[in-house]
């Protein structure tokens, strides 16, 4: 009977995965973004519509969800190198703090006057939503492969990877307000200088250490240097949590300085994070899918409508002017950054908080921003690329072919892998490689033409526009250049 029950519960979940995958396509295909097919698919499957699975723990959701977020999270930061990023770090320091803090009482103050409750109630729900999600953020610019102009990227990733702290700090203080009226401001700045401050240092000092360790360590086989990674994030959360630091900036941190710096099998472990981060999205949006009751929306559908409006229309554009009011971003950009304010996993974990801590009326409070976020994923997620070609922010220039050549750039190695576009009338348009007379131990080996990738012969004929990748020793590198030029 166990195994039967087990069997059934595996088949369940591998399926719902395999559907949730396979349904991404038609997401690409109308636009839809893939983590709102992964939640309908949790919320069709789930005890209000075909009663497949009946679920409603909210500790488990939690497990989950963090779980998720931590190789999300680090996965991120490991796509991510600091010399992209470091331009737009002090705007985005900004818009995680400062950003947040006004969302959240823009938005409390009108839920307070609007549907007249209690302000620290009104207060808390402006919190939960106050932070954009990296979850979401990254599947959404990734997944719709837009590239825009400037270090908007870069500023809209690390903002999301970086504002939890924030978020889940204005949080827990309006819970323990509700809780704990005596609650002193003292205790509100101690609590959050220790989740910023320490979630930095754990972050940079654990970076180190594993980009030390990773380079250090030689393993008999590829696949431990992976579990070496993933292990290590789950270690770096949970030591900074318990030490009252924020585990998610720590292990965000340290992703960015292994990203940002070479180790052995970089290439290799990014593409192994950026798989297994897909399968905790799909995981996680699947189980706050399950978690939903749709039945109970109707009754906050009108005041999610109205919070809607307010954090998209008021609350972020309004935040995103303040905080960026001395930086160097455009009024076009700043309307970018302010319809790029996507709510997503992180809001609906924190509204889980409230139903752990007893708070009354926690489950309205949980439907509520659940409503509220997939209306911005709906709303906001859909029409972004829309958004940026109308502020004219694509950028629409040509994108780097991918070579299927896996090369690593060993600072320690003397080998080198540079490519060489044939310029317009170049002088060795036309000859055979053979006649190029190239130094000893400087190879050809790859040439893409016309967007098609080839094995060179040494009779193939150099054409314009050709991407020669050549293989050579570094002090060649000079050399060879001043040669094809």
């Amino acid at each position: 009977m166990y195994i039967i029950e087990m069997e059934y519960i595996i088949l369940i979940l591998s399926t719902l995965v395999i559907l949730s995958v396979l349904m991404s396509k038609l997401g690409d295909n109308t636009g839809t973004p893939a983590l709102l097919i992964f939640i309908a698919i949790g919320m069709i499957t789930g005890s209000d519509v075909l009663g497949i699975i009946y679920f409603d723990n909210v500790k488990v959701t939690q497990y989950i969800s963090v779980i998720s977020l931590v190789v999300i999270l680090f996965g991120g930061g490991l796509n991510t190198n600091w010399k992209y990023v470091k331009e737009s770090s002090k705007s985005a320091a900004v818009l995680a703090t400062l950003g947040v803090i006004i969302t959240t009482f823009i938005s409390g103050l009108f839920i307070h006057y609007i549907f007249e409750l209690d302000i620290y109630y009104s207060l808390l729900i402006g919190s939960i939503i106050s932070s954009t999600d990296a979850a979401a953020v990254f599947s959404i610019l990734k997944g719709k492969n837009l590239k825009l102009k400037g270090s908007l990227k870069p500023l809209l990733e690390l903002e999301s990877g970086s504002n939890d702290p924030m978020a889940i700090f204005l949080t827990l203080t309006f819970i323990e307000l509700i809780l704990n009226p005596e609650f002193t401001i003292i205790s509100f700045i101690i609590f959050l200088l220790s989740q910023i401050g320490l979630g930095v240092l754990a972050g940079l000092l654990f970076g180190k250490i594993l980009l030390k360790f990773t380079n250090t360590f030689k393993f008999s086989y590829e696949a431990f240097y992976f579990i070496l990674l993933l292990s290590s994030s789950f270690f770096i959360f949970s030591v900074t949590s318990l030490l009252n630091g924020s585990g998610y900036l720590a292990i965000y941190i340290s992703g960015i300085i292994l990203g940002s710096n070479y180790f052995i099998h970089k290439k290799s472990s990014i593409r192994f994070f950026e798989g297994f981060s897909w399968l905790a999205q799909i995981v996680m949006f699947i189980t706050l899918g399950l978690f939903v009751f749709p039945s109970k929306i109707p009754e906050i559908f009108l005041p999610g409508i109205i919070l809607a409006v307010i954090l998209i229309l008021i609350a972020r554009p309004v935040s995103v002017f303040i905080s960026l009011m001395f930086s160097k971003y455009s009024f076009k950009d700043k309307t970018f950054i302010s319809w790029v304010g996507l709510r997503g996993a992180v809001p609906i974990i924190l509204a889980t908080f409230p139903m752990t801590n007893g708070i009354i009326g926690s489950d309205i409070i949980f439907n509520l921003i659940f409503f509220v976020v997939l209306t911005s994923v709906l709303i906001q997620g859909t029409t972004i690329p829309w958004f940026a070609k109308k502020l004219n922010l694509e950028d629409t220039s040509k994108d780097k072919i991918k070579s299927p050549l896996e090369f690593e750039n060993n600072p320690d190695s003397n080998a080198k892998l540079i490519e060489f576009i044939v310029p317009f009338n170049s002088r060795i348009t036309g000859k055979k490689i053979l006649d190029l007379q190239l130094p000893e131990n400087v190879l050809i080996v790859l040439i893409c033409r016309n967007e098609i990738f080839f094995i060179p012969k040494g009779n193939t004929i150099i054409k314009e526009g050709d991407i020669l990748q050549i293989l050579m020793e570094k002090h060649q590198i000079q050399e060879t250049v001043k040669l094809l030029n």
